[in-house]
């Protein structure tokens, strides 16, 4: 005769369901507590008609050399510009009117949305090269340098996001990159800074930098972004500053200078300058892509041609 023991054997299962919902939460906890792509909140900051704009200062815009800046240029409340030409800007030139101070405004109000995305890493004092980062918000204690390349990796969404807190300076070391890959954007990069932004020399930027202060970028460096500083001046040499396919608030007489006569579009920046020579064709597009030759041959020969035919016939003149 065997004897059955009904309460023991529904203790023996409600144990085992309590170890099995035990083991739930704490591989629950563990996903919650692990930084991975899905965790990260970063959103685009609305530059409104800021980002029109390749430059924009408070005091002031100076440049040395043949810079050549894609879309708008502009300073308010200081009027000064120096430099162009030599440089060349295919939108407008906005010095110190009320489409510089609207875009000023509206700078504040980026930069301050910026400052305010909660933080969902810590970023370093010291990015080295080989650093790779999923999207995300990025906020650092104090100062920022980057030295070799910097890799910012969208792992296949287009619409990844990265917002970099800086409370302090920023500056990258001569030569350095910020390299794109798995479908990350130069649009959807922003560097908010606390004091100043300084490139070193034949650098390669990647996103809109945003500086409470001044901006200073230094001999051959190029940037698929912006250049925006609230309070100070902007200091060119020798750059090239495009926004690619970024969206823009500029309509109208911004550009219809530079497209109509076969200067931006057909002969200049897209198909034979910065696009498709130059810097796309160079190192800002993806990790593999870090030729120089293309942005040297694109640049000189496309801007030169395109510019001269765009602007000349039926464009600004």
């Amino acid at each position: 005769m065997k004897l059955k023991f009904p309460h023991a054997a529904r203790g023996r299962n409600l144990s085992g369901l309590l170890a099995s919902a035990l083991a739930a939460t704490v591989a629950a906890t563990m996903v919650a507590l692990t930084p991975t792509q899905a965790m990260a909140i970063a959103t685009p900051v609305p530059l409104a008609t800021a980002a029109s704009f390749s430059v924009l200062a408070g005091q002031g815009v100076m440049n040395t050399g043949p810079s050549v800046l894609s879309h708008d240029l502009g300073t308010s409340p200081n009027p000064a510009i120096t430099g162009f030409p030599p440089g060349q800007v295919l939108g407008a030139v906005h010095a110190a009117d009320a489409v510089a101070l609207q875009a000023k405004s509206d700078l504040v109000t980026a930069y301050n949305q910026a400052a305010g995305q909660a933080t969902d890493f810590a970023l370093p004092a010291a990015i080295t090269t080989g650093t790779t980062l999923i999207p995300g918000v990025y906020t650092a204690t104090s100062g920022v340098g980057l030295t070799g390349d910097l890799i910012l990796d969208a792992g296949g969404n287009p619409n990844a996001v990265w917002v970099f807190q800086i409370p302090e300076a920023l500056t990258t070391a001569s030569s350095s990159r910020v390299l794109l890959t798995n479908g990350a954007s130069a649009c959807n990069v922003y560097w908010q800074i606390g004091s100043s932004a300084t490139l070193g020399t034949n650098s390669t930027f990647v996103g809109t930098l945003m500086a409470l202060t001044s901006i200073s970028v230094t001999t051959g460096t190029n940037i698929e972004g912006r250049a925006l500083a609230r309070n100070g001046a902007v200091t060119l040499d020798s750059n090239r500053i495009f926004l690619n396919n970024c969206a823009t608030t500029t309509t109208g007489g911004t550009t219809t200078g530079t497209t109509t006569g076969g200067g931006l579009l057909t002969g200049g920046l897209v198909t034979g300058g910065l696009v498709s020579g130059g810097l796309l064709g160079g190192p800002v597009v993806s990790v593999t892509s870090g030729d120089t030759s293309g942005n040297i041959a694109g640049n000189t020969s496309g801007n030169t041609a395109g510019n001269t035919a765009g602007n000349t016939t039926s464009g600004n003149t």
